[in-house]
């Protein structure tokens, strides 16, 4: 659309033809198409569009990566399971205003249109929209300020209001004094509210009876057994202590690595995540157990047993598809995400300097793994300061 006569010509298409091709782009894309001209803003405008496009954004899966160049060239880069390419989100032109040390800032969340950010030397959480352009300081939680080491991504969740609403609501939890507490920020009233859990003893619901669909908190991830809260994703119930263990593991004769490992110190990497967890098991590429160097030998996905009590494994990647991703790596890292059913899920590991992605989504329903192509991406040069999947964005 650089041509100017080829966006006139364009535009003088009859409109339902126009939003039924631009209903096929990718959010970001359908934005970019209101500076063109009038006529199509006006179409990407339009009340029925609108409807359209968000109806079918809210089901997309993002993926998003927040990097750091020299001279405050802040960038989240994003791409969806729909799209071939990645996006470019300038961050740093929404931040500036707000806050000058953006080098130091940290990617924790993300959900809808909201972003969340931390700040390390200042110890406080920035909320930023980026479909309305405005950014929102968080006033400190009951545990006062918290630089960057002291969010665990399985720890936390970020949940968007609905289209339309520019609110949300932050969740995270932390063992305090030996008791697992919830804290809740909501954007609305601008407070902050605690909750002690309660134990679980027996009546947590299996899922098929669930009115309210659940959000899960990692606060412990150990070899063996976690501490996992069970929260009502409307508020309704406390939130319920549930102590899942892990029998899978066989003897291990290297270190257990939870969400980040090097290669020369795991043989078993655990990523928790929305009351899933994967295991990433790996073999040495050589006999010589001094080398740093490992293999990735399987995945599995594993969940939480009816009762809450058991990690159970519920699926493994096939031997076809481990062949295709399997690789030599020097450091691991991954996170996972579930959403209606499906449970996206992203390892990173760096071999000899150069970073390499892996987004593999397992479908419940279908007990079927898909392994999503990613494009290109150069990272030379720059400083990676966090990952997260997303739920899709909206145009309100």
């Amino acid at each position: 659309m650089d041509n100017p006569r080829l966006a006139v010509g364009f535009s003088c298409l009859p409109s339902e033809l126009l939003q039924s091709i631009f209903l096929r782009l990718a959010l970001p894309e359908i934005v970019r198409l209101k500076s063109i001209n009038k006529s199509i803003a006006s179409i990407v405008s339009d009340r029925d569009f609108v409807r359209d496009c968000n109806y079918q954004s809210v089901s997309a899966d993002w993926l998003f990566i927040y990097s750091k160049g020299w001279r405050r060239d802040s960038v989240l880069h994003g791409i969806t399971d729909r799209s071939d390419c990645w996006f470019k989100i300038p961050i740093a032109g929404f931040l500036t205003p707000v806050i000058r040390d953006i080098e130091d800032l940290y990617f924790l969340a993300a959900s809808g249109n909201f972003f969340l950010f931390v700040s390390n030397t200042r110890k406080e959480l920035l909320s930023v929209n980026i479909l309305r352009k405005t950014v929102k300081k968080i006033p400190p939680s009951p545990l006062g300020p918290r630089g960057t080491s002291s969010w665990r991504r399985s720890g936390m969740k970020l949940v968007a209001g609905p289209p339309g609403s520019d609110s949300f609501r932050f969740l995270f939890a932390e063992l305090v004094e030996n008791r697992p507490i919830l804290y809740e920020y909501n954007s609305e009233d601008n407070k902050w509210q605690s909750t002690e859990a309660d134990e679980n003893h027996g009546d947590f619901p299996p899922a098929i009876e669930r009115a309210d669909p659940l959000i899960f908190l990692n606060v412990v991830n150990g070899m063996n057994e976690s501490v996992v809260l069970a929260i009502g994703s409307h508020g309704k119930n406390k939130p319920m202590i549930l102590q899942p263990r892990f029998s899978g593991g066989g003897i291990e004769e290297r270190p257990v690595a939870v969400g980040f490992g090097w290669g020369n110190g795991i043989s078993r990497l655990q990523v928790y995540g929305d009351g899933y967890m994967m295991i990433v098991r790996s073999n040495n590429v050589d006999d010589d157990r001094k080398t740093k160097e490992k293999e990735l030998k399987g995945v599995e996905m594993w969940g939480l047993s009816p009762n809450g009590k058991l990690w159970e494994c519920i699926s493994k990647l096939s031997k076809e598809k481990m062949g295709q991703i399997k690789r030599a790596y020097e450091v691991i890292m991954g996170c996972v995400e579930e959403r209606n059913g499906t449970i996206n899920a992203l390892l990173m590991s760096n071999y000899k300097g150069l970073w390499h992605m892996i987004w593999l989504s397992y479908n419940m329903g279908r007990d079927n793994w898909t392994l999503l192509p990613l494009p290109y991406f150069d990272m030379k040069g720059l400083n990676m300061a966090g990952i997260t999947f997303s739920s899709g964005l909206t145009l309100v």
